[in-house]
């Protein structure tokens, strides 16, 4: 068999060449192409996971015992604002009642101890309605789950349960005030214990958690 005729091991006609495949020593095929584009996946990124590890508290949301507890409050606020406009309403006669009721006879110095009541009076209703700003603030502060904040509201909250059961043995002149003294009372012990229960303090302890690790 001479040289030349038929193929011979190793030539391209014994092998044919795969298709596509560049000639030998010769550049691949689309070798200074760009790369592909990452492929995209539509929809919402994956949510992150739940945290995990040593020390780490089962996520919690917000349970019905804070909602119910800071309503209380919220509702304790809203009678306290409704009873400082009631007051201011019925100013003169709140007046003629505590120099009636608490040994101020109607002399020469009567004018002197309205004064000082008309300046007490004034005096209360601004630290009221300043005093009502600071727990609405508190109460803001407790929702977001701070809880400092709501140690701060069972020590307000304990205050006005004293206040109220002293108001309740001086009376009012009004029996509306002294309705929504009642109430208020009410609300509050219930604000102080919805807050103080199991699902609440995991809560608060979640809460304070993210605080610490950087989570929120």
């Amino acid at each position: 068999m001479t040289s030349g005729q038929g193929p011979y091991p190793g030539s391209e006609a014994q092998y044919p060449r795969p298709e596509g495949q560049p000639e030998q020593g010769g550049p691949p095929q689309n070798w200074n192409a760009p790369p592909p584009p990452p492929p995209s996946y539509p929809g919402y990124a994956p949510a992150t996971p739940a945290p995990t590890g040593h020390g780490a508290p089962a996520p919690v949301d917000r349970p019905m015992t804070v909602r119910a507890g800071l309503g209380a409050f919220v509702a304790a606020i809203v009678l306290s604002v409704a009873a400082q406009i009631v007051t201011l309403l019925n100013y003169d006669l709140i007046v003629d009642w505590t120099l009636d009721n608490f040994g101020v006879e109607r002399n020469a110095d009567v004018d002197a101890a309205l004064q000082s009541a008309e300046s007490s009076a004034l005096i209360g209703t601004i630290l009221g309605f300043a005093f009502i700003a600071c727990y609405a603030l508190f109460v803001w502060f407790a929702w977001q789950g701070r809880n400092w904040a709501r140690i701060v509201l069972w020590v307000l909250g304990g205050l006005g349960v004293v206040s109220g059961l002293a108001g309740l043995g001086v009376g009012s002149p009004l029996p509306f005030l002294s309705a929504l003294n009642v109430f208020q009372l009410l609300i509050l012990i219930a604000g102080v214990i919805f807050l103080a229960l199991k699902p609440s303090n995991e809560w608060y302890r979640y809460r304070n958690w993210q605080r610490a690790t950087g989570q929120r």
